[in-house]
């Protein structure tokens, strides 16, 4: 059975948006190594509408010449999740229809396969812990306050995780990995 696991770059304060405005005094090469082998044990992303149009427009103009993750992401397996999209067309990409993702992810995680991965995308996740079709939540806890933006996990009740990993970089961020399972 395959794994959703949904990562995030997120504030102290919860915040997930817009992170091209914090993130990136904290990258390293040990962050990039780290978010390399996440990618490395996905052959397919989930993402919804917003992050797959954002994406769409930026990826696809990049190569593994100039970004160390530009071929992975452009020649996986993509799913969207969309209501309001009428289609799809960056490479490899399939569009869900947001009435029927419950059943369709349910029949996509018991296909063979590696890991579905999802970056940003908070409102679907968010979704996708409603209806327990998380798997894993890999969190890069950045050490800054933001103050305003998109959390996590506005609006979803108590939701109880479990720690599988923690490791904390030398830039002070913590690279935290739960699972949903909290047997």
């Amino acid at each position: 059975m395959r794994k959703i696991v949904a990562c995030f770059f997120i504030s102290l304060d919860g915040v997930v948006e817009s992170p091209d405005q914090w993130h990136f005094p904290y990258f390293n090469d040990e962050m990039g190594a780290a978010i390399g082998a996440q990618m490395a044990e996905s052959d397919a992303m989930l993402m919804g509408r917003v992050n797959y149009e954002e994406w769409a427009a930026y990826w696809p103009a990049k190569s593994g010449e100039g970004d160390q993750f530009a071929d992975h992401i452009n020649n996986v397996k993509k799913y969207v999740v969309s209501n309001t999209l009428d289609s799809a067309d960056w490479t490899n990409t399939t569009l869900i229809k947001g009435d029927s993702f419950v059943e369709e992810l349910t029949a996509l995680k018991r296909q063979e396969g590696g890991t579905i991965s999802m970056s940003g995308s908070a409102t679907l996740v968010r979704s996708l812990l409603e209806h327990d079709l998380l798997d894993e939540l890999y969190l890069m806890v950045h050490p800054i306050v933001v103050d305003a933006g998109q959390r996590l996990f506005e609006g979803t009740g108590q939701i109880p995780l479990k720690l599988v990993s923690s490791t904390t970089f030398e830039t002070g961020v913590l690279s935290l990995t739960y699972s949903t399972e909290t047997k």
